[in-house]
């Protein structure tokens, strides 16, 4: 999917338990090993980016996790502290700001700080330079967003701000990333699933806020741990009633209850994924297998990242 890797931001977002952080994952391989510079920022999650690819614990700074590859765990303090570093370019006036128990006291007072110190930062990145000043130090910034609900608070901060702050740095800081955002030659969303109907129906309603509300671009649809189908529609019919017939003794009752199971899961499956094909008929999909592995770690998001 080359287009959305040429993109300068992703937004990764998705109810919370579909696979945001191995999305983002596979994303950020896919695109270091076209020779993008990567950089996967997390909003103060629970991180277990670090143990997908068998490297240290990601903190609040960033580090190098595989070639062309950075991630950050952001926290809001670190984050809010970092990005005055990155906007006033001056270490003194920083500490002068940020050191000050009254402006501290009023920055946390301020609703969507916390939020907007993480989306400023992720935002900063996406324009940073290396210190040749020539040359951005990343190509592609990759927002893991949290779960839905804060996902969106997060997302609507930039207009919040265009729309009550007064002229001034934060503002047109706001602005620029609101350009960006809504540019679909430089921005995308990347909206994560699983094929349940829970999920299905979330995401539906998610796509219309984010297209609606925000403004914003959907660019792919992920539909993750899709199961390879083992039964036809018949065949999960006959499968679904085999248990019924056998008495519960029978060493074959615990294999039909088994494949009943399966034989449901695959029809929710099915009626999950036609929801969505009708819902968001135009929105590009990919579908990642589930991998039946007892270990889910590098090589899975590896195998993952092809599909990117």
């Amino acid at each position: 999917m080359p287009a959305l890797l040429d993109q300068q931001f992703l937004f990764v977002v998705g109810k919370g338990g579909v696979g945001k952080t191995t999305v983002a994952a596979s994303l950020g391989l896919a695109a270091a090993r076209k020779g993008k510079r990567v950089l996967v920022a997390m909003a103060n999650a629970k991180e277990r980016l670090s143990t997908l690819l068998e490297v240290e614990p990601i903190g609040p700074h960033n580090q190098n996790v595989a070639p062309n590859f950075d991630a950050v765990n952001m926290v809001p303090q670190h984050a809010l502290e970092e990005y005055g570093l990155m906007v006033l370019k001056s270490r003194t006036l920083q500490r002068a700001i940020f050191e000050n128990r009254i402006v501290t006291a009023l920055l946390r007072g301020t609703p969507g700080i916390e939020a907007w110190s993480m989306l400023g930062k992720a935002f900063f990145h996406t324009k940073e330079t290396l210190p040749d000043g020539r040359s951005k130090r990343y190509d592609l910034v990759i927002l893991d967003a949290p779960a839905t609900g804060h996902g969106l608070d997060m997302l609507r901060v930039p207009k919040v701000i265009v729309d009550v702050a007064p002229p001034g740095l934060l503002r047109r800081e706001a602005e620029d990333a609101l350009a960006l955002f809504r540019d679909p030659a430089r921005c995308g969303v990347v909206l994560v699933t699983l094929a349940e109907d829970m999920p299905a129906n979330e995401t539906i309603e998610l796509h219309g806020a984010v297209v609606k509300e925000l403004g914003m671009n959907p660019q792919a649809l992920v539909v993750n741990q899709v199961l390879p189908r083992l039964f036809t529609p018949s065949e999960r019919d006959a499968v679904s009633g085999l248990a019924a017939q056998l008495p519960s003794g029978s060493v074959l009752h615990g294999l039909a209850l088994a494949g009943r199971a399966r034989a449901i899961r695959e029809g929710v499956q099915e009626q999950s994924l036609a929801k969505l094909a009708s819902a968001l008929p135009k929105l590009p999909r990919v579908t990642l297998p589930m991998l039946f592995t007892p270990e889910f770690r590098r090589e899975s998001i590896e195998s993952l990242s092809s599909a990117f």
